[in-house]
């Protein structure tokens, strides 16, 4: 087995492999038909999933509702989403992936299920299997998973 980095090395070494997963999956994407996509708009795709209000995209985004809203716009601007009447509560809209946003969020899913399955050859399935494991095992502190709020 090879030498092990040591542990205070392993932030570094997800957010590494974090980033190039991202990055590809945006490649890919810019290929597929989406060349202005940032990974913030993703990441705001993915805390929509199948609807919300602007309020919780805020909440799950961990930014402002002013914040929130201009990236609601964005999306909106972009094809990705649009606005739905709440059917509980008229006053209140609904965001919701456009045919566009879910075709974008499929090729997302896609691309990432391929690149993990790169490293399901490169290391083996129960390698793999064994981070998975791990991640969702370990603490994830009090962010939700879409909450990148406070990097830059």
């Amino acid at each position: 087995m090879p030498d092990l980095p040591p542990d205070h090395a392993m932030p570094f070494l997800l957010i590494s492999a974090f980033r190039g997963l991202v990055d590809s999956v945006h490649e890919h994407l810019a290929d597929a038909g989406f060349p202005h996509l940032r990974a913030a708009h993703g990441f705001a795709m993915q805390a929509i999933g199948n609807g919300c209000t602007s309020v919780e995209l805020g909440q799950r985004l961990g930014v402002s509702k002013q914040a929130a809203a201009k990236t609601a716009r964005n999306l909106e601007d972009m094809g990705l989403i649009e606005r739905r009447a709440n059917p509980l509560d008229g006053r209140e809209r609904i965001l919701v992936p456009t045919t566009q946003g879910r075709r974008m969020l499929q090729l997302s899913a896609d691309g990432f299920t391929r690149l993990v399955g790169r490293w399901r050859v490169a290391v083996g399935d129960a390698n793999v299997d064994a981070v998975l494991t791990t991640l969702t095992q370990a603490s994830h502190g009090r962010r939700g998973p879409t909450d990148l709020s406070d990097w830059t």
